[in-house]
C-alpha cells in the first residue's frame, strides 16, 4: 500500500526524517522538529493512516492547525494519497452549517483549526470519544497564536486517544501539560545538513523614497519566476499591488485584511500559474505548501531572525533551490545574518516579463452540485475545444470550481460553453478576477 502511495504522491522513497516518523509513531507518541519544507505533512499522515480502519465509524484521526490554508493544504496532500478514506476540514470563514451536514457522516480523517473544532464539539457535530490518532501541527504556531484554551479543551475531550503527533519548524522547549503527552520521542531534524535550504541570498541597496521603484525593477528582472514579496504590514501589500497593477504586473495579494474566499482564489491563481507574483504578509510564512518558489524577495525586513527563516522556508522546498532578495534603505541593517549578502545590481531601463501561460476559468458550480474534475475536463475538453495540454490545474470548492486554461485559448473557451450545463445545471462561467 505505501508504494502506491508514494506513487500517487510523486514520490520515489521516504526520506529519512518520513520513515522516523512512522516508525516512532507505531509505539510513541512523537514531537517532530523539521524544517519548513522537509515534508512533515506526508511524515504524520502515513502513521495517521497505519491507525485507521475501514470497519471503524465516526472521526478516527484530527489534525489540530493554526490556519485554515495548511487545513485545505493538508487536505489535498491526504487526497492525493488515493487512501480511499474520507477527509474533511472545518475552519473558521467556512459556513459552519456546510460543515455541520459534511459532519453528518463522518470523515475518517478530521482538519481544522482550534476554534472550529471546539465550536463542533461543543455542539455536538463530533463524536470525540471515537478519536485514537491527534496530530497538532505546526503545534509552536498555534501557542504563538493564543490557541492554548481551545487546544486544551478539545484534548480534554479526547478520551479514547492512543497517539498523539506534535510538529514544529523550531524548536520546542517543553509540551504543555495539557497535550497530555506521555514520554514522547523527540525526533530532532533541525540540524540535519540534508535539509538545508539552497538558498542564495542577495541584497539591494536603494533609499527609502526609491523603494518601490527599485521593487519593480527587481521584479522585472527576476522576470518569468514564481516570486514571494514579503511586507510586514498590510497597507504595504496593497501599495504595492497598486504600483505593480499600473505598470501592467499581473499579481495577487495575500493578506488577514481580505477574505476568505479571495485569499483562497489568490492562492489558487499562483499554484495554477495564472499569476507568478503573490504579495503577501507573514501570513503567508507558514503553513502553506505552494511548490516551486524560486525566489524571495524581503520588501520590509521581518523584526526577528526566526520571522527570516519562516519566510525563506517558502522557497527551496525538497532539497530545491531559490534565491532571496533584501530590499534595504540606507538605515537597514540585518543584525541576524552573520554576513552581509552580495550586491544585486538593478537593470536601468526595466523590461516587463511575459504574460503568464495561464488564465483561471471560473464555473458556478462545485461539490455541493456534485461536480468533480472529470465533469469539468469533459466540459472544456468536448464542448470547450481544448487539447490537453490547454487546461491546467483544476480546483473544485463547496460551490465553485477553477480551472487554469492557457490565456490565447480562454475567450474562445468561454464563447463555447456559455450556454452548457454541468450535471444539469446551468452555469454561469467567467474569467476568474
Amino acid at each position: 500500500m505505501l508504494e502506491k502511495i508514494l506513487q500517487n504522491l510523486g514520490f520515489t522513497a521516504l526520506n529519512p526524517m518520513q520513515e522516523a516518523v512512522l516508525e516512532s509513531a507505531r509505539t510513541h507518541d512523537t514531537v517532530v522538529l523539521s524544517p519548513t519544507g522537509s515534508g512533515k505533512t506526508v511524515a504524520f499522515l502515513l502513521p495517521i493512516l497505519h491507525r485507521l480502519q475501514s470497519e471503524s465509524k465516526g472521526v478516527q484521526a484530527l489534525v489540530l492547525v493554526p490556519s485554515r490554508e495548511l487545513a485545505l493544504q493538508i487536505e489535498q496532500v491526504f487526497r492525493s494519497m488515493g487512501t480511499g478514506y474520507k477527509v474533511s476540514c472545518c475552519y473558521g470563514g467556512h459556513s459552519t452549517k456546510t460543515e455541520e451536514n459534511i459532519l453528518r457522516e463522518a470523515p475518517a480523517l478530521l482538519i481544522g483549526t482550534p476554534g472550529r473544532v471546539g465550536f463542533h464539539l461543543r455542539n455536538q457535530n463530533v463524536d470525540p470519544t471515537t478519536i485514537h490518532t491527534l496530530v497538532l501541527d505546526e503545534f509552536d504556531k498555534s501557542l504563538e497564536m493564543g490557541f492554548q484554551l481551545d487546544m486544551a479543551f478539545i484534548i480534554t475531550r479526547l478520551t479514547g486517544l492512543g497517539r498523539r503527533i506534535f510538529t514544529s519548524a523550531t524548536p520546542l522547549a517543553t509540551l504543555p501539560d495539557f497535550t497530555g503527552a506521555e514520554n514522547p520521542e523527540e525526533l530532532n531534524f533541525l540540524e540535519n545538513t540534508d535539509y538545508v535550504p539552497q538558498l542564495t541570498l542577495k541584497a539591494v541597496h536603494t533609499e527609502a523614497t526609491e523603494k518601490l521603484e527599485s521593487l519593480f525593477r527587481l521584479v522585472c528582472l527576476i522576470g518569468a519566476q514564481r516570486t514571494l514579496i514579503f511586507c510586514n504590514h498590510r497597507d504595504a501589500v496593497e501599495r504595492i499591488s497598486e504600483v505593480l497593477g499600473r505598470n501592467g504586473l499581473v499579481h495577487a495579494t495575500f493578506h488577514g485584511g481580505l477574505e476568505q474566499p479571495d485569499r483562497e482564489r489568490a492562492l489558487m491563481k499562483f499554484r495554477n500559474g495564472s499569476s507568478r507574483i503573490l504579495i503577501v504578509t507573514d501570513l503567508a510564512s507558514r503553513g502553506l505548501d505552494i511548490p516551486e518558489i524560486e525566489s524571495i524577495i524581503h520588501y520590509q525586513l521581518p523584526l526577528t531572525e526566526e520571522a527570516f527563516i519562516h519566510r525563506n522556508g517558502r522557497t527551496a522546498r525538497m532539497l530545491a533551490a531559490g534565491t532571496v532578495y533584501l530590499l534595504l534603505a540606507a538605515e537597514e541593517q540585518v543584525p541576524y545574518l552573520p554576513q552581509f549578502p552580495e550586491e544585486q545590481p538593478l537593470p536601468e531601463s526595466p523590461q516587463l516579463p511575459p504574460a503568464t501561460e495561464w488564465e483561471t476559468l471560473y464555473l458556478s458550480a462545485g461539490k455541493k452540485d456534485k461536480v468533480n474534475k472529470v465533469d469539468i475536463v469533459g466540459l472544456l475538453l468536448k464542448k470547450g475545444g481544448l487539447e490537453k495540454e490547454e487546461l491546467g490545474l483544476i480546483e473544485v470548492k463547496d460551490s465553485t470550481s477553477f480551472a487554469a486554461v492557457r490565456r490565447h485559448r480562454i475567450r474562445e473557451v468561454l464563447a463555447k460553453i456559455k450556454d452548457e450545463k454541468l450535471k444539469g445545471k446551468r452555469i454561469k462561467t467567467d474569467i476568474a478576477t
